[in-house]
């Protein structure tokens, strides 16, 4: 009877094989045999990228893609039940691959945000009236510690490239990846939202100004010290004025899910 530390030490040995070429195979394994298996194992690894990652897929070309998908599951190799977490930090190792293209990484990320945040948890957010009811009896310093819960899945990432209209660019199969030439701000200034509007995940590129404002509220910050933040760069009056926009701007979207309520400040 095989002992569970022998048996834990083969299981071991076998995902090593099937990610690393270059591990020495036990004599007593059909080689044969073994390589059938690790290509059908790695051909569903990259087909489960492909699927999360289509416009990726037609900006680098099909060879350039599945070469950095099986790079990818030899680098951090399935560690869920479901394939559809496979492509968890893709976008990491192709900005190590494509260094020299960062619109890559960013167009990666976009899509495994716009992914997570598909398969998000349903909420529904806070429209105007609610807002305006849950902040109707608010004073002056209930508003400073105001703190905001957005969407489930909504995530944010500061990016260099107009990646907007290379994503929409990319959306049909036959895109000409020749054709297209995302525009690039040197240094980044923008940063690009994702959540979720009723059962579709949607985008949008903010300025960099929005960008930080934004970072602070998903970290938990309240609101008076992310205008405080926000007013080291604008000045006082200016980030008053720009944040209320920012919130109202949050509010229409449809990316708040609560407010904290007046007895929490």
């Amino acid at each position: 009877m095989t002992s569970p530390s022998m048996l834990a030490a083969q299981q071991s040995a076998f995902i090593e094989l099937l990610l690393d070429d270059e591990q020495p195979m036990p004599a007593d394994w059909d080689k044969l045999r073994f390589d059938v298996y690790r290509n059908a194992y790695r051909a569903r690894i990259v087909d489960a990228i492909r699927d999360t990652y289509p416009r990726t897929e037609r900006w680098v070309g099909e060879d350039a893609f599945r070469r950095a998908a099986i790079h990818h599951a030899i680098r951090r190799p399935p560690n869920s039940w479901t394939l559809d977490a496979v492509g968890e930090g893709f976008s990491e190792v192709l900005s190590e691959l494509f260094s020299n293209d960062p619109e890559v990484a960013e167009l990666a990320w976009l899509e495994w945000a716009m992914h997570t945040a598909f398969v998000s948890a349903d909420a529904e957010p806070l429209d105007s009236a609610s807002f305006a009811s849950g902040t109707a009896g608010f004073v002056e310093n209930d508003w400073a510690s105001m703190t905001l819960r957005f969407l489930p899945g909504t995530q944010l990432q500061s990016v260099e490239h107009d990646i907007a209209t290379l994503w929409q660019s990319l959306a049909a199969r036959d895109h000409d990846a020749a054709s297209t030439s995302p525009e690039r701000w040197t240094p980044a200034t923008r940063s690009c939202v994702v959540w979720r509007h009723g059962l579709k995940p949607v985008f949008m590129l903010v300025d960099a100004d929005e960008g930080r404002m934004l970072e602070h509220m998903l970290e938990g910050s309240s609101y008076g010290d992310a205008c405080a933040a926000f007013a080291d760069t604008v000045g006082s009056d200016a980030a008053v004025r720009q944040a209320g926009a920012m919130l109202a701007n949050w509010i229409h979207q449809g990316m708040i899910l609560t407010v904290s309520p007046l007895e929490a400040s």
